[in-house]
């Protein structure tokens, strides 16, 4: 993991974009995080993360729900799969 700040990160980005093939980098605005500079296939990595948590997050939410059951042979009926 690399940090630099954000005036040093413009002259350097050719440099920090090699970087952040292998790792993320950090770039500071007055010594505070302001972005972070990955890979597009970490990016890719990361966004399938969170889609993955978001839908285990929703099933449990569904689960939770109190109401009528529907049976799966008519959950199948009622999208057309038979």
């Amino acid at each position: 993991m690399s940090t630099i700040n954000i005036t040093d990160a413009r002259s350097h980005l050719p440099e920090l974009v090699k970087v952040a093939e292998s790792e993320p980098v950090f770039i500071e605005r007055r010594g505070r995080r302001a972005a972070v500079l990955v890979s597009p296939e970490r990016y890719e990595q990361m966004l399938d993360a969170l889609e993955e948590v978001e839908d285990i997050a929703a099933f449990d939410q569904a689960m939770a729900e109190e109401g009528e059951n529907i049976p799966w042979a008519q959950v199948k009926v009622d999208l057309g799969w038979v």
